[in-house]
């Protein structure tokens, strides 16, 4: 596993070949934004989450009357990128599809991952392309965590919206019960703030649906923004693990969502599932700023 590394004035960001994963996030003064990963909490630090977004029903999903089995959040995060290269502040690997991503996700894809620094931001921007001779459907999403203020415990923060939301999704197990709009278990302010109480996330991660929701700040207790996400993702999740004291909270624009609690459809027929003709590509961008 190779770690790279681009930096400007402001920031001096890592990223592993191993998913294309964020490693680092630290401004001049040595300050790191970025969850290191540690198992007591969760593993990871910034995964991307591709073909799929979550948790399908079964672990598995139907294609052409075949059945495929497939692991939450799909197989990108744990897979090797090749490193394209790196121009100043600018970064970018790619994944294509081989034998072994067809014997369980049937498409032939290219996945281009690129990092760029301005000012105090990382710009993350996802390629998809279809590199096959049939229609492609996939998700994709990002999972970034962010360290807490060591000052700040977690149920001192909050989350700031740039909007308020009508409804949050509710989750049952591992899937969308979307039938539960659970927005009146959660205490959203007309300053569009959330605290981070101990209990929010009880019930796994709030998910907010076509909210047009576009900027996500965490701010500490007195409401002083020191990461914000900007986005332009349809689904939207907020996630800290149900565990007493963890330093952080992943913001997670999403173009997809798992599965609904009574989900029985086909590849075809789950929400919000991208598709791609022949030849096709889309872009998806977000950024982060660290203040």
């Amino acid at each position: 596993m190779a770690i790279h590394t681009i930096s400007n004035n402001c920031v001096v960001v890592s990223i592993s070949d191993s998913g294309a994963e964020l490693q680092s996030i630290k401004s001049s003064d040595g300050r790191e934004y970025l969850w290191q990963g540690s198992p007591a909490y969760w593993a990871r630090r910034s995964p991307v989450l591709f073909p799929f977004v979550g948790a399908l029903m079964n672990d598995s999903y139907t294609y052409c009357g075949n059945t495929y089995k497939m692991s939450q959040h799909g197989f990108a995060r744990d897979m090797n990128f090749s490193f394209e290269g790196k121009d100043g502040s600018n970064i970018s690997f790619v994944l294509n599809s081989d034998d072994k991503t067809f014997e369980i996700y049937p498409f032939d894809f290219l996945l281009r991952i690129e990092y760029s620094l301005n000012s105090n931001s990382v710009v993350v921007k996802w390629t998809v392309k279809n590199t096959g001779d049939k229609a492609m459907y996939y998700s994709i999403g990002a999972h970034p965590a962010f360290n807490l203020p060591d000052y700040c415990a977690r149920e001192d923060c909050y989350i700031q919206l740039d909007r308020i939301p009508s409804s949050i999704t509710g989750i049952t197990g591992r899937y969308a019960d979307e039938g539960k709009n659970v927005i009146g278990n959660v205490n959203i302010t007309q300053n569009r703030l959330i605290k981070l109480g101990k209990d929010l996330f009880k019930n796994d991660a709030l998910v907010f649906e076509n909210e047009k929701i576009r900027r996500v700040a965490l701010c500490d207790g007195d409401i002083k923004p020191f990461v914000e996400v900007e986005f332009d993702a349809p689904v939207l999740g907020i996630w800290s693990p149900y565990k007493e004291g963890c330093p952080f909270v992943c913001i997670e624009p999403w173009y997809g969502r798992c599965d609904a609690v009574d989900f029985n459809g086909t590849l075809e027929q789950r929400k919000w599932q991208n598709v791609l003709e022949p030849s096709e590509s889309a872009v998806y961008k977000y950024t982060i700023t660290v203040m």
